[in-house]
């Protein structure tokens, strides 16, 4: 028969169901007497209690017999609100003596509550770390983000939040030059140990981070790393705990960043600690590449401008006695040679300013205000020898600029334009065009052009299409980027070159 073929169907008790749970159950009647636990009820409330009963032992107890310091609590305030009100209540609360926190969902009926709580103490610990976490990168972020802070006040800044995060006493940064260990910024509970005092390397339990370029983590220096107890750094020093990396610049080791203690400690340092000491310690690598390389920059910028003065001072003067010389000579004879011994004297003449003018152009603009082009671009005219040539301007312009730069700028522009459109018979008569764009403005020649070729690379240094110096529309360029703008090279005007600059680019 079909009903002696069927197979019985498997039922399960709420018990059975309840015990396989992960979250805890109690239920409780109308007298707050324990009904019901699952095991992982059972467990907690035992450990509340502090007696191991079996959920038999426990049923007709009350919860505030087996439990008195419930009672006050923020579990009594709420499971008594669902009896009253006949609504489910939701909470997350601690209870302080298992110093543990619950979440809770408690569903009421007439005849009692029925309860289901879990431990959430860990998840809380997480966030409340992830919390702590997030703080401690932020006050980091607002310390390396300082710009009015000096470098060494921020490495100050980040010593200080490592030792507190660490629970160390010592923080430092310092260099390694040769075999001598320099400490550059220190932070220290007294004066024993200063900025600028030196050591032996070898002598440091930092020698280890330079040498094998890896950090060095440990919170008992006897038990993990027995081989430097031999170290004044141990011996003398009394250091029992360490921890270093690396400070790397332009891929070498320039020293360490570390911490350390007299204490020997009672825990590891923590994947987040070692992270967090080598996350400062990448930042003041990268600080420091930036340091330097402004320094070397500065440096290289004064001996340049030192050059360019010493060159243009002790060339002038004797130039200028040439000059001189050659002006009597002009009154009393006469000779085609002359001419070209004047040539040649403008033509040093005009590479001297251009060095001058080089040396300065690479300089970032800070002092710009409106400018109006027809003023500027006269002055620039006046200052060039443009022979027959002529120059139009839109009355109108106005750009935002440093006023010297942008003459210096159209003053190379001018002389390029002359000095290439003037055609074999000495015909100067080239027409220059400054317009308006929506984006910047325009410099324009009716001269033969530039080859398409050419055009990009005549603003590179030393770059000559006509026996120019090869250094002006390199000028032009840098006054240009100095400025934040781009300037690019066309031949859309009468077959001529056509500069045009966007002034809207980020500066």
């Amino acid at each position: 028969m079909a009903g002696e073929d069927a197979s019985p169907v498997d039922t399960e008790s709420v018990e059975d169901l309840l015990d396989r749970m992960t979250d805890a159950f109690m239920g409780l009647d109308d007298e707050w007497r324990f009904t019901y636990l699952n095991e992982q009820g059972r467990q907690i409330i035992c450990e509340a209690m502090d007696e191991d009963l079996t959920v038999e032992e426990l049923q007709g107890r009350t919860m505030w017999g087996a439990i008195p310091e419930l009672e006050g609590t923020v579990f009594e305030e709420h499971y008594r609100e669902a009896m009253v009100t006949q609504s489910a209540v939701s909470f997350e609360a601690e209870y302080e003596p298992l110093d543990a926190w619950f979440e809770v969902h408690a569903y009421p009926s007439e005849s009692g509550l029925s309860v289901y709580f879990r431990d959430v103490t860990e998840r809380r610990r997480q966030r409340k770390e992830l919390e702590k976490r997030e703080t401690v990168l932020r006050e980091m972020y607002e310390v390396i983000s300082d710009q009015d802070r000096s470098f060494e006040d921020r490495v100050e800044g980040l010593l200080a939040i490592g030792c507190r995060e660490l629970g160390v006493e010592y923080g430092t940064l310092s260099r390694v030059r040769d075999d001598e260990y320099v400490f550059e910024v220190v932070l220290a509970p007294d004066d024993s140990l200063e900025s600028g005092d030196v050591v032996d390397l070898e002598e440091t339990h930092c020698e280890r981070v330079v040498v094998s370029e890896e950090r060095l983590v440990t919170g008992d220096v006897a038990s993990d790393h027995p081989e430097l107890t031999g170290s004044a750094g141990y011996r003398e020093w009394g250091i029992n705990c360490y921890l270093g990396t690396p400070v790397v610049v332009d891929g070498d080791v320039y020293g360490t960043f570390c911490f350390y203690d007299a204490e020997t400690r009672r825990r590891s340092f923590s994947e987040w600690e070692v992270t967090l000491v080598d996350t400062m310690g990448r930042w003041i690598g990268s600080a420091l590449e930036r340091k330097l390389a402004a320094e070397r920059l500065g440096r290289q910028n004064e001996r340049l401008e030192q050059f360019a003065t010493i060159v243009s001072h002790d060339l002038r003067n004797p130039l200028g006695v040439a000059q001189k010389r050659l002006d009597l000579v002009v009154r009393d004879c006469e000779s085609d040679h002359l001419s070209e011994v004047e040539r040649a004297h403008d033509r040093m003449e005009t590479l001297i300013d251009d060095v001058l003018t080089m040396a300065r152009a690479g300089e970032t603009v800070e002092d710009i205000s409106d400018v109006e082009m027809v003023a500027v671009a006269e002055d620039a005219w006046d200052n060039v020898r443009t022979g027959d040539a002529s120059l139009e301007v839109d009355d109108e312009l106005v750009v935002v600029c440093d006023r010297s730069r942008l003459q210096q700028l159209l003053e190379n522009l001018f002389r390029n334009a002359v000095e290439h459109g003037t055609d074999e018979d000495g015909d100067d008569s080239v027409t220059v065009q400054i317009a308006g764009r929506p984006d910047g403005f325009v410099v324009a020649d009716d001269g033969p052009g530039v080859p398409e070729t050419e055009r990009e690379s005549v603003f590179e240094f030393g770059h000559s299409g006509s026996g120019g110096s090869g250094v002006g529309l390199s000028i032009v360029e840098q006054i240009a980027t100095a400025h934040g703008w781009t300037v690019s090279l066309t031949d859309d005007w009468d077959g001529g070159a056509r500069f045009e600059f966007q002034t809207t680019a980020e500066r």
